[in-house]
């Protein structure tokens, strides 16, 4: 008889306690979202000033174009004033003494801007030749390297990198992250961009909202592998994640989709060491260019 009015008592205990370790998961979980919640804000403060700078690069690189332009318009203005001038009066002596120096002065801005262009071009050709030789026929595969506008972009599919679903790099990736990590390196003048990108099938777990989080999740991941185990400084590198929003190709295939789930590493020369080469004009006449 006793027995039997214990067992509601010990039926009770079981139930407390089982709630118990449902809390205490619950708060661990709550913390681990919370902690994640901090690092997505702050990647993506550190994303948006990344993509400034990039954008601040390709401005750069068009107003070198555009002043290139400008000028060869400028000589022929004066090419076609000295012309006018020849057959002037003895008045257009001195003016086509001057107007013979400003041409000169002229053409030697414009080689100086074509020379910096070229320069900055060449660059990121031996960059991108030497990384494309260090990679075998397998990476190839899972790797494309491109430059455009003056950056290098090195775009790594998913399947190489991480393990379905999560932000881990696969067991897999290493030898090629260490081949690009020895490039980056050996270019010490270059900062580096990892930017993450997924397709738009929604994502969801306990520590993963959306696809902006296992975008910039999978960007630090690459970020935190470059300096911790191949050692690239890490002031050089930035992370950020795009989600679904910069597909290269249609969702509405798998082929599409497998092309968008991607990680890219965006080369590009640091800004002030650009605008040096830029400010660096020729002399003409014993006083520097004009670089207005």
């Amino acid at each position: 008889m006793k027995l039997y009015k214990s067992a509601p008592l010990v039926l009770l205990v079981a139930v407390l306690t089982q709630s118990c370790v449902s809390n205490k998961k619950y708060a661990a979980l709550q913390t681990s979202y919370n902690e994640l919640q901090e690092k997505s804000r702050d990647l993506n403060q550190k994303y948006q000033g990344s993509q400034q700078e990039l954008s601040g690069t390709s401005s750069r690189v068009k107003s070198l174009e555009e002043q290139i332009a400008s000028e060869r318009s400028n000589v022929k203005s004066l090419q076609d004033a000295l012309a006018k001038c020849l057959n002037s009066s003895s008045q257009g002596n001195v003016n086509i003494s001057k107007l013979v120096d400003e041409i000169n002065a002229s053409n030697k801005y414009i080689q100086h801007l074509v020379n910096t262009k070229n320069k900055s071009d060449s660059l990121n050709v031996v960059l991108t030749n030497n990384l494309t030789r260090s990679l075998s026929r397998e990476e190839i595969k899972d790797v494309d390297v491109q430059v455009l506008k003056g950056v290098v972009y090195v775009s790594l599919s998913d399947n190489m990198l991480y393990k379905s679903g999560s932000y881990e790099i696969s067991d897999k990736a290493g030898e090629t992250l260490s081949k690009i990590a020895k490039i980056i390196k050996d270019y010490k003048d270059y900062d580096v961009l990892i930017e993450g990108n997924t397709d738009n099938v929604p994502i969801a777990t306990a520590t993963i909202r959306n696809n902006w989080d296992l975008s910039a999740l999978r960007a630090s991941s690459v970020v935190q592998s470059l300096q911790n185990t191949y050692g690239v400084e890490p002031k050089r590198l930035t992370a950020g994640g795009r989600g679904e929003y910069n597909p290269i190709a249609g969702n509405d295939t798998e082929a599409g989709k497998v092309k968008n789930r991607r990680t890219q590493i965006i080369i590009t020369p640091k800004l002030d060491q650009f605008m040096e080469l830029i400010g660096k004009a020729p002399e003409a006449g014993g006083q520097p260019a004009k670089t207005n």
